[in-house]
């Protein structure tokens, strides 16, 4: 099973819940202050809301955008497309067992030429402490450098 993530940010979660609930027709997966996410069949999605404030977040398509990413099934695949993405020259930044997005993951991140974060990941653990582990931010994303994408960036966790 593979399916792309989008990740947004939102003022409001609570309407935001009820907007994208409505829009595909399904309940969230995972809710947590400040975090869902919904696990969409058709088209195979999974969608993350991150609460921001609206000051950061504005409106429309600014500022919209957290993060991309594809979850795949295994650790294995995660390291398959580290593997890929390193001889590619991308550069990809693995964590291992990081607790990011309120659940444990492996993953491997690039950035786009504009510096978007991409990751391929998957869960090992989808309730750690159902939410007693600490987390620095809502999501783990490296943040881009102004340095090319295939050079690398800096992470957190």
């Amino acid at each position: 099973m593979s399916r792309v993530q989008l990740a947004l940010n939102v003022a409001d979660l609570e309407s935001s819940i009820d907007f994208y609930r409505n829009l595909f027709a399904t309940e969230p997966h995972k809710r947590r202050p400040g975090y869902a996410n919904f696990e969409i069949t058709e088209p195979p999605l999974k969608l993350v809301l991150m609460e921001i404030p609206a000051s950061q977040r504005r409106s429309g398509t600014e500022h919209a955008l957290n993060h991309l990413g594809v979850e795949v099934s295994s650790t294995s695949e995660v390291a398959e497309h580290s593997d890929r993405l390193a001889a590619a020259g991308l550069a990809p930044e693995v964590q291992e067992q990081t607790n990011c997005c309120h659940a444990v993951q492996d993953k491997a991140w690039v950035h786009d030429p504009a510096g978007v974060p991409w990751e391929v990941y998957t869960i090992t653990d989808d309730e750690p402490g159902l939410n007693t582990l600490p987390m620095a931010d809502a999501c783990c994303t490296p943040a881009a450098t102004a340095q090319p994408a295939s050079a690398g960036a800096s992470g957190c966790c």
